[in-house]
């Protein structure tokens, strides 16, 4: 049997995951604080005829030797956490982190991590998520309050009807060693891994932590163009592996017909 039937099917295999990753990039495109994911692959290992060096019979040395590839295979799927642009929307709960950092929720009595800053108050006044994870340290917003004012620092105010402040608490930020190795929850949340490495905590704009824009929304660092021309890629690069079992296919079909 042609190695090249399995060697083709092995990229055929490795190109649909690479479009269903692109797929679920674009499907995430609009949502806010969503970070896109890349395939990373690598050749699998040689059936090796002949060392590169070896000795001939005659004493010299062959310059190369003489190795067949197996084909690929996906190595892993990689968050990428560059910046995503900025969506201007006045409303005094939403948040944008300008850097590096995440804000820390508790959802189902566990801490996890999301760089979503479309934030809400419960019934009870506390700062949440859409979903009703509450944003770490709790804080409850009075109910007197009828402004709330964030700096970049992280210092939350909240003003009563005469502009006078009723209370105030600190929003925190938490980075890790590599942010990559997190582990994808979906809902915008992140869950630390032994790969991440341990939440570290800092102040806004201090330590290198990013600062906080209220009023602001960080939105998918999906660029859909790059995304496209992936697909693209991804869909030649399918076809090219299925013409070559094709290819592989049609040479045994004149092996089998030569005793014809």
């Amino acid at each position: 049997m042609l190695k090249g039937l399995w060697t083709a099917a092995t990229g055929m295999a490795a190109q649909q995951l690479n479009v269903d990753i692109i797929a679920n990039n674009l499907a995430n495109v609009n949502t806010a604080g969503f970070k896109k994911s890349r395939a990373d692959f690598q050749d699998l290992m040689y059936q090796t005829l002949r060392l590169p060096g070896a000795m001939t019979a005659a004493g010299t040395q062959v310059p190369t030797g003489i190795q067949v590839g197996m084909g690929s295979k996906p190595m892993g799927v990689q968050k990428l956490f560059s910046q995503g642009d900025y969506n201007q929307t006045d409303n005094e709960l939403d948040l944008a982190i300008e850097g590096k950092g995440f804000f820390k929720v508790v959802s189902n009595d566990e801490e996890v991590y999301t760089r979503a800053g479309n934030f809400k108050i419960d019934s009870e006044g506390y700062i949440c998520t859409t979903a009703g994870d509450r944003l770490q340290p709790e804080f409850s917003v009075p109910t007197e309050a009828t402004n709330i004012s964030i700096d970049s620092a992280g210092k939350l105010t909240c003003f009563g009807p005469d502009s006078n402040e009723i209370d105030s608490t600190d929003i925190m930020l938490y980075r890790f060693v590599n942010p990559a190795g997190l582990y994808s929850m979906g809902r915008n949340l992140y869950q630390p891994t032994e790969a991440s490495g341990e939440a570290t905590e800092g102040t806004p704009g201090l330590d290198g932590f990013g600062t906080i824009a209220q009023g602001y929304l960080e939105m998918s660092n999906v660029n859909v163009v790059e995304e496209m021309v992936g697909m693209i890629v991804a869909q030649r690069a399918y076809e090219v592996n299925s013409k070559a079992i094709q290819t592989a296919d049609n040479m045994l079909q004149m092996a089998n017909n030569i005793k014809r």
